[in-house]
């Protein structure tokens, strides 16, 4: 059994700012790293609301992903409001796995502590997703829940290859994010002034297919959300 107490990453605490990307304090600071907005938008009804009545379904979208029995241990990369982390780890204690979750900022961390409920299989772990402290090939799965639209080019593709690099053979790389909504979507339209001024790298995600991201050879499984809006990719490493 795992918690934010016991958890020892290899190179950084779990406080005060040292080591936080300088794109998340210029354009995220305002969503992720101030106190009263971590209170704020976790929400159910908020995230909801920001996903345009889609959360539930995106999530479980995530969730059904990882049915296997055993599970395995699962990573998450980077924390995530609302109940998705909670209902993976209650997953995991049913089928015998284990979660990791990884992110930069501390106060995502101990927001995260506070939400999971006691005696889940779950470890929480300071770590940018660019530089995972993990041997390679030691995950069954990996989860990437509405991170990638937050990365600039260069930092997501560092991204994707370290969950490539530590999932196992046989694994799955699990994704759920924007995508590119179809030609007649009236929200391609709507959308774009909030994601122009809030979401400054969501538009490059949503240009280029995520599929594009990854090695090629992988085996693929997409699915589309909204009019092409959100999307699901999956990837399995080869054996």
């Amino acid at each position: 059994m795992y918690s934010l107490d016991d958890a020892r990453p290899p190179a950084a605490s779990y406080h005060g700012e040292a080591n936080i990307p300088a794109y998340l304090k210029r354009h995220y600071w305002w969503a992720y790293m101030h106190p009263w907005a971590v209170k704020f938008f976790d929400r159910p009804w908020l995230i909801n609301l920001i996903l345009l009545g889609n959360y539930k379904r995106l999530r479980d979208a995530a969730l059904a992903e990882f049915d296997a029995k055993p599970l395995g241990n699962i990573l998450q990369l980077a924390c995530v409001y609302g109940d998705l982390t909670a209902a993976l780890a209650k997953r995991a204690a049913a089928q015998s796995g284990m979660v990791d979750v990884v992110d930069v900022l501390p106060i995502q961390l101990k927001n995260l502590k506070w939400k999971l409920p006691a005696r889940l299989p779950a470890r929480l772990l300071r770590m940018d997703s660019t530089e995972l402290q993990f041997p390679a090939q030691c995950y069954d799965g990996v989860l990437l829940f509405f991170l990638l639209h937050e990365q600039p080019e260069a930092v997501r593709a560092r991204t994707v290859a370290e969950a490539l690099r530590v999932l196992k053979p046989g694994g799955k790389l699990v994704i759920v994010d924007y995508g590119r909504p179809q030609r007649f979507n009236p929200l391609r339209l709507l959308l774009a002034p909030f994601l122009g001024l809030l979401e400054p790298f969501a538009r490059s995600l949503m240009q280029r297919p995520l599929e594009a991201q990854l090695p090629p050879g992988m085996a693929l499984r997409r699915q589309s959300f909204c009019g092409g809006l959100y999307q699901k990719v999956v990837a399995f490493r080869q054996g």
